[in-house]
């Protein structure tokens, strides 16, 4: 076996093709800083390029008013409840951005329409499609059976 050059890592399983190493930074506290830096500039970027992110934002502002006024007026949402849906919410926007990076990515590539990065940006709209799905089925799961029970009272 030849003798590793520096920058090379090979996994321990036989048959493997080596990898070069290709950014090798040091940790700092001032590139971390610079790293979230990176991602407000990613998110105001998604909000001010898509416009479904504008529709995101409005039902992220609304699932998050509605379980905070259910909570109050007719029963306490539970951690479990709580928990799924700000799951739910961050899988909607991660999938919204990873939408918009694949689609600013295959733009960069190429301005000419080409069928196999139609279908790269039609399978990551299809992701989209999907976090937003799952994220209204727990929305009901979450919000029906107290908006009836709050129903019931005032009737």
């Amino acid at each position: 076996m030849e003798s590793q050059r520096p920058g090379d890592r090979r996994s321990p399983a036989e048959g493997r093709v080596p990898m070069r190493v290709f950014y090798n930074s040091p940790f700092t506290i001032m590139g971390r800083l610079r790293s979230f830096g990176h991602a407000a500039m990613g998110f105001w970027f998604v909000l001010r390029s898509q416009h479904n992110a504008w529709v995101h934002g409005a039902a992220t502002f609304a699932a998050l008013v509605l379980a905070a006024a259910l909570h109050v007026l007719v029963r306490p949402f539970t951690s479990g409840g709580w928990c799924a849906l700000v799951i739910v919410i961050a899988m909607v926007w991660m999938a919204e951005a990873f939408n918009t990076g694949l689609e600013v990515l295959a733009e960069a590539i190429t301005q000419d329409r080409h069928p196999i990065v139609k279908i790269a940006k039609d399978v990551a709209a299809a992701a989209v499609f999907i976090a937003a799905l799952g994220a209204a089925v727990v929305g009901a799961i979450l919000f029906l059976p107290p908006l009836m029970e709050l129903a019931c009272r005032l009737l």
